[in-house]
């Protein structure tokens, strides 16, 4: 019985020992950022907060809820998200199903792979991507924010292995039913893949919530910047003014709590969706990489 020898119990307290210490270090700065929101302004100015509030109050969290800009772009940012996840869910599904069939199926699946891995490794650069999404007439547009990016190349891979694991006895058995290739994908492949599927729609939900470099580059309009844009150029830029708070609230208010405030306000939307599609993960990314 090899987990009751000397190294494998070494190996237990070590392992459980380092995954504490690497999750401590992931909620550690969450619980830091919450109790900020919640502190007193002389407090947070004075960097006195550690994991407790220090004079509780939610008068950062009152003005934040309060602020148009930040509303606006947060509602932009839910936008973004959903559209441009179910758009990428729906291109990627739809390339990676005629990619997983056959050699025999379809000839030149091979040639539209490499294409798609070619265009995952090499771009033209930024320069010319601006002119292109100028061209296009993208700019300062939502879909500047969700067209570039509707092709992930990576989670088409993902999906296009998955589909492959899937048995052929229930493709086999919808053909003889009289079911055709898109019929198949939707009544065989889609209700059997629902691991892959919510793990990459996750992936591309948290991409899309975190991009802030696109809608900087992109939107000359502040007001039509996401959140994570307009997280970004507050508290990097240090440009408290599209805050929109007025003087007097700030007399009372610190910069570091309505900061605090608007980044977990920020971070909600994902830290309750991210649990509820957990329980896909393993199995979702685990399958497909196991070959018998």
């Amino acid at each position: 019985m090899y987990h009751k020898t000397k190294p494998y119990k070494v190996f237990t307290v070590f392992n459980y020992t380092f995954l504490i210490l690497l999750s401590l270090l992931c909620i550690i700065p969450l619980i830091h950022i919450l109790a900020v929101s919640f502190s007193g302004k002389a407090a947070a100015n004075a960097n006195l907060v550690g994991l407790f509030p220090v004079e509780f109050t939610l008068d950062a969290y009152e003005k934040t809820l309060a602020n148009e800009n930040f509303l606006r772009s947060l509602w932009i940012a839910i936008q973004r998200t959903v559209l441009g996840t179910i758009l990428s869910m729906v291109i990627v599904t739809l390339a990676a199903y005629p990619l997983s069939r056959e050699s025999r199926s379809f000839k030149r699946r091979n040639i539209y792979t490499w294409y798609f891995v070619f265009t995952m490794l090499f771009s033209g650069g930024l320069i010319p991507f601006y002119i292109l999404i100028q061209k296009l007439n993208l700019l300062n547009t939502m879909w500047v924010l969700i067209l570039p990016g509707a092709v992930s190349v990576w989670n088409m891979i993902l999906l296009l292995n998955f589909f492959r694991n899937v048995p052929k006895e229930l493709e086999e058995a919808a053909f003889i039913d009289g079911a055709g290739y898109f019929r198949t994908l939707i009544s065989v492949f889609l209700p059997v893949s629902m691991p892959a599927i919510a793990t990459l729609s996750l992936f591309s939900m948290v991409g899309h919530w975190n991009a802030w470099f696109d809608g900087l580059i992109f939107l000359t309009d502040h007001e039509k910047y996401p959140l994570a844009t307009f997280l970004q150029t507050i508290i990097v830029q240090q440009d408290f003014s599209k805050v929109s708070v007025r003087p007097e609230d700030l007399e009372n208010i610190s910069q570091r709590t309505i900061k605090a405030a608007q980044i977990f306000i920020g971070m909600a939307p994902i830290l309750v969706v991210y649990p509820l599609l957990q329980r896909f993960f393993v199995k979702g990314i685990v399958l497909g990489a196991v070959k018998e």
